[in-house]
């Protein structure tokens, strides 16, 4: 996910990240270290989750210069990035959705330009949402309503949201245009990750490091298996994507993404995540289980 995100703005000649990060920042800085280390890379630690706007809030003393470019995360976007980045105004992504009450809501006129931004209103009147990509280029004015906001306490849904600060700068004069993309991946739920990561592998491509020979094992296309893997008397895919240095034997994965550094043994497994350094042994499941994890299901 990251790798995409940040091959795209590559691709236009941003070289400067400022990465947020938090629990488990380090494998994020450790990665971008070692798969980037042509970046200047920057990475501030949200030690105290408050929402988006407040994470923002902690670049302010690195930002150099006023035009910036906001990417979450969670987020893979097909989209025009040279033509957003060469718009003289401020652009923010949108993407119409069946229900925009689970997003950010951006009302928008006729000629493009964002009238009203509005996060997970109770009764939208807008459905084209917020997908998490916004060029801003009064960076100084964002800042400030950021400011404004978390002085004076104003959360929405208990947290500091940037469509709030946003919101702040359009009605204080500043212009913004929407742009829309092509597709959207959505990556922050298990459900629409396992989906997104499907669509990925088939968009673009198998990915099997090395092309090694795995031991009595047949692989399902499309699949994407890191370096340093020990697979063996097993089936993969469709649709699994595997991290580095992870060991499968006597098991069965579908549909699922699985970590670095993991072990499997006798497991049968369907639209699960499985985070790094985790270990499973025994039995059919779909699990969603996080990092340094140990389950013997026998």
């Amino acid at each position: 996910m990251l790798s995409i995100i940040v091959d795209q703005l590559c691709e236009v000649g941003i070289n400067e990240f400022i990465f947020i990060v938090g629990y488990l920042g380090e494998k994020i800085q450790d990665y971008v270290k070692v798969k980037y280390p042509q970046l200047e890379a920057h990475f501030v630690y949200q030690t105290d989750r408050q929402g988006i706007g407040h994470a923002i809030k902690l670049t302010k003393n690195i930002i150099a210069s006023d035009e910036i470019f906001v990417v979450l995360g969670d987020t893979i976007c097909e989209y025009d990035v040279q033509e957003v980045m060469n718009s003289p105004y401020s652009m923010l992504g949108v993407k119409k959705v069946d229900d925009p009450r689970d997003f950010g809501v951006a009302e928008i006129d006729d000629e493009g330009f964002i009238t009203h931004v509005v996060e997970k209103p109770h009764i939208p009147k807008s459905n084209k949402a917020l997908v998490g990509i916004y060029k801003v280029k009064e960076s100084d004015q964002m800042f400030q309503c950021l400011d404004n906001n978390i002085k004076q306490g104003l959360r929405t849904h208990g947290e500091y949201s940037i469509t709030d600060a946003l919101d702040c700068m359009i009605q204080n004069g500043g212009k913004f245009k929407s742009f829309k993309v092509e597709n959207w991946f959505d990556c922050g739920k298990k459900e629409t990750l396992l989906e997104s990561n499907a669509t990925l592998l088939k968009k673009f491509g198998s990915n099997i490091e090395d092309h090694p020979a795995f031991e009595n094992t047949v692989i399902i296309q499309p699949v994407s298996i890191a370096t340093g893997c020990n697979i063996k008397n097993s089936i993969i895919g469709p649709n699994v994507a595997v991290g580095e240095n992870t060991t499968i034997n006597y098991s069965i994965i579908k549909n699922s993404i699985i970590g670095s550094y993991s072990n499997l043994f006798d497991i049968v497994l369907e639209s699960s995540l499985i985070g790094s350094d985790t270990g499973i042994r025994g039995e059919t499941r779909t699990l969603n289980i996080g990092d340094n994890t140990s389950i013997d299901l026998g």
